[in-house]
């Protein structure tokens, strides 16, 4: 990321959700807030029907970006169902869940974890859409490659030694080794019933021909916007890594799963259509 810049990628997550509640019907993952937080300048473009340029890739970006958010809130509830009260939001973009935390009568406590530009720029975005923060929210600026992740929670409020639930979506890919190496081993150091989900990338070399090409045009993409792929992952490889880390209960989706679990039998064929990235439930 460039110092003074917020995440252009997270804005596009942010449309792509957004595009999700009003073109797929039912919605995989259901976010009102979505709409209200691009502005009236992105919702009037949303209209079921207009044609979307590379129709077939925009679709199954959007059906990943829903169902990966959706995976996450999921597991969140599992582990809210069994104590955890604290919940990090790691690289949180515009997600909006600190602001409709369906949790929070149970004491959930949210950590909103992002860049210090990003994490102004959103904070500009709610108070234009006329979206209140609640008081169990708490924003935490971090940049990943320079501050402590450990440090800037606890400052904030985070307990330690108490269970917390992490989800770390659309970050990994931008991270080098050694900064996602230290967040592992700080999730991993949390008590008993903590857990994290997130998302990956998978190298090149696992990927047939049409996929290297889709991602050959994402990474270009991403890295015209300031924000180069930097990290990928074999499948195999990784779960054995994040077992080194002390995580023992691990569960991986990819394509397939995915689409079993939250698309089938929709009649109007959304799916994730490419192998380029998987997700992650990792439990201490």
């Amino acid at each position: 990321m460039l110092d003074s810049v917020a995440s252009r990628t997270a804005w596009r997550v942010a449309i792509r959700r957004a595009e999700h509640q009003v073109l797929d019907k039912p919605a995989v993952f259901e976010d009102p807030l979505s709409l209200r937080i691009v502005g009236p300048e992105v919702r009037v473009t949303i209209q079921p029907g207009r044609p979307l340029r590379r129709q077939r890739l925009t679709t199954s970006f959007r059906a990943f970006m829903a169902v990966r958010s959706r995976f996450a809130e999921d597991e969140l509830s599992t582990a809210v169902a069994a104590g955890v009260r604290q919940y990090v939001v790691l690289g949180a973009g515009l997600d909006t869940f600190a602001c409709r935390n369906p949790h929070a009568p149970q004491g959930l406590r949210v950590f909103e974890v992002d860049h210090p530009a990003t994490q102004t720029w959103k904070r500009e975005r709610l108070a234009a859409a006329g979206i209140e923060v609640p008081r169990s929210a708490t924003f935490v600026a971090v940049d990943f490659e320079r501050h402590s992740l450990a440090e800037r929670l606890v400052a904030a409020g985070f307990q330690t030694a108490e269970p917390a639930f992490f989800s770390w979506l659309g970050v990994t890919p931008f991270l080098t080794e050694r900064s996602f190496d230290q967040t592992m081993t700080f999730v991993a150091s949390m008590p008993q019933g903590s857990g994290v989900v997130f998302d990956y990338a998978v190298p090149r070399e696992s990927l047939n021909a049409v996929q290297v090409k889709a991602l050959e045009a994402l990474s270009e993409r991403v890295a015209n916007l300031g924000e180069p792929f930097r990290l990928f992952f074999d499948p195999a490889q990784l779960i054995a890594r994040i077992r080194r880390f002390g995580f023992v209960r691990i569960e991986d989706l990819g394509r397939e799963e995915m689409n079993e679990r939250y698309f089938a039998g929709r009649a109007d064929g959304l799916r994730v259509k490419s192998n380029l990235s998987r997700l992650i439930s990792a439990g201490v």
